[in-house]
């Protein structure tokens, strides 16, 4: 005996019901709890929709679906990470590395000089304020697409809203950027290391910021067949 649709859409609702929020995960359970429940049918006929589909959430332990949750962001979050580096990696590579090196060199520069302890923050800044207004536009993004669609996917959220959560970061480590400047100012070793330490802050971010969000929708069918339809 195989579940109609009805069925099929009371385990989303019960999906929901234990907290899940995402759209892929709830389909991905919504097949296991069906496909447990099928299998039940086949040895006993007499067991009620209801009573089956308890009995398969059984199996997930006294915490429900939390432990798939937690799987699900793990794998999405290694999914994200790993086309973040792949786009690093491109910036390191001819000919994006003559941008990438271009951009040392005026850190270097700016380094080198009388002012850099101004500098360094002056930078600091900079980068925080467009990281702080790309997230802003970012979730704002993220609040259109969902006013389109009810439905919420993982990795669409990590892309949209993760990014975010450095712009915090990077405010809080403001005073200590100034301190660190100011006592290796002149040093070659230090003016060296805040060069490339700035130089992968902008890439880095322009990467979480710009880059991937642009390549959302490739990425988002790329890992969901079902995406666009």
């Amino acid at each position: 005996m195989k579940l109609n649709q009805s069925q099929i859409q009371d385990l989303y609702a019960f999906t929901r019901k234990h907290f899940v929020e995402h759209y892929d995960l709830q389909t991905e359970l919504v097949d296991d709890l069906a496909n447990d429940i099928e299998t039940m049918w086949k040895t006993d006929t007499n067991l009620t929709f209801e009573e089956a589909r308890d009995k398969a959430f059984k199996k997930f332990g006294i915490f429900g679906f939390m432990e798939a949750i937690e799987e699900r962001q793990k794998a999405m979050n290694k999914r994200y990470m790993c086309y973040f580096w792949n786009e690093l990696k491109l910036w390191f590579r001819v000919p994006q590395i003559i941008t990438t090196l271009g951009l040392f060199c005026v850190y270097y520069l700016s380094f080198s000089s009388s002012y850099t302890e101004f500098l360094s923050v002056g930078y600091y800044i900079i980068i925080a304020i467009w990281s702080i207004f790309k997230s802003v536009q970012l979730n704002r993004q993220f609040r259109r697409r969902k006013e389109k669609s009810d439905k919420k996917w993982m990795l669409e959220e990590m892309i949209y809203k993760q990014a975010g959560g450095t712009t915090l970061v990077f405010m809080s480590q403001v005073y200590n950027v100034f301190l660190i400047s100011d006592r290796f100012s002149g040093k070659f070793t230090a003016i060296l290391f805040f060069s490339i330490i700035f130089t992968l802050l902008t890439l880095i971010n322009y990467i979480s910021f710009q880059l991937i969000p642009n390549k959302a929708e490739a990425l988002l069918n790329e890992t969901y067949p079902e995406f666009s339809l």
